[in-house]
């Protein structure tokens, strides 16, 4: 897929205008912020330490070649032309290579007006258009507002490992959900 080919517009719940496209080198300061800040508010991510720039590059350079090569598809979303929130849907491999798993991550500010939802939605159209079959994501538990968004698109709650994480002295399940593709 093409770098910076948009995919999606539409009104936040704000009123804001959200556009839904794929990843470019421009992005570069913007997801080395998004993803610091969120480290910073320690929000449910496994990552808890901050990027460097030189780590941001290294990623950015591969996830773009990835993206050209169409094995992974990395979509942003903007809002006045600042990336405030990425994701991504992996094809796996081998015996399973009709599965998916996605990744997404929304920065403060921009939660609770509709990008997840719509960002979803997209992933799951290019998984069809890749011919997948089965999509997967896992999600802290403490994580309600994104568990809420996943059910909302028709994934189900089909795992839990029990105290996979270890945040502030508490343990946190990591609950794995999973979504059929017609």
């Amino acid at each position: 897929m093409k770098a910076g080919k948009n995919v999606r517009t539409f009104c936040g719940k704000d009123g804001r205008k959200v556009v839904l496209r794929t990843l470019r080198w421009e992005d570069f300061d913007d997801l080395l912020e998004l993803i610091n800040s969120l480290v910073e508010e320690k929000v449910d991510i496994v990552r808890t330490e901050k990027v460097s720039r030189q780590e941001e590059i290294d990623w950015l350079a591969g996830a773009l070649g990835r993206l050209e090569k169409d094995e992974i598809f990395y979509l942003t979303a903007e809002v006045g032309g600042k990336v405030v929130a990425n994701s991504e849907i992996r094809r796996e491999t081998g015996h399973s290579g009709h599965v998916g798993t996605v990744g997404i991550a929304i920065g403060k500010g921009y939660r609770d007006i509709g990008i997840g939802t719509e960002i979803m939605k997209a992933l799951i159209d290019q998984a069809g258009r890749w011919g997948l079959q089965v999509l997967t994501l896992n999600v802290f538990a403490s994580n309600k507002r994104a568990f809420h968004v996943y059910e909302k698109v028709g994934f189900v709650e089909t795992g839990r490992i029990p105290r996979k994480f270890l945040r502030d002295g508490e343990y946190i399940d990591e609950i794995i959900m999973t979504k059929l593709l017609e």
